[in-house]
């Protein structure tokens, strides 16, 4: 067996809930068992950590393998909060928080989160755009340097 690890960076790239929840998921194990944990949150993924879109995240029905349904039947009008709607009672029922209270948790553990400058500076977004968790908008030169000497998850 390997060395044990003992830090891990993750790196959000989608802005829906199959794309989040994963790197949300994996972070909180981690810091469950004492690991280091940053989220690196970039393009939609920053959609996680917005303050005016955390909550509006929804299920990808179009395209989405994993929907098992077909690409049209996904791009109805409503199949994506229907979607959303079904997937969001069950994770109620496993105890699996919502977004917002899922980045409270992760805040509280010390996990890092850090915005990418370069999408930032596309979609035009600010540091106050983001929830306070949020410790800084940092280059992706800067993520490496935090990354260094651990894995690197990409979601």
């Amino acid at each position: 067996m390997g060395d044990k690890i003992t830090k891990v960076s993750i790196i959000i790239s989608k802005g829906s809930l199959e794309g989040i929840y994963p790197g949300l998921i994996m972070a909180n194990g981690a810091r469950a068992e004492g690991i280091e944990a940053n989220l690196f949150f970039t393009f939609f993924g920053l959609d996680a950590i917005h303050a005016k879109r955390l909550e509006h995240i929804k299920v990808s029905t179009v395209g989405n393998p994993g929907m098992h349904m077909a690409t049209l039947l996904g791009g109805l009008p409503g199949m994506s909060a229907i979607a959303t709607h079904m997937m969001g009672r069950k994770m109620e029922q496993n105890d699996i928080p919502g977004i917002p209270e899922f980045m409270e948790l992760l805040g509280d553990s010390g996990c890092g989160m850090h915005a990418c400058k370069a999408s930032v500076d596309l979609f035009g977004m600010e540091k106050n755009d983001f929830i306070p968790q949020v410790q800084d908008i940092i280059t992706v030169g800067e993520f490496y340097d935090i990354a260094a000497g651990g894995e690197i998850i990409f979601t």
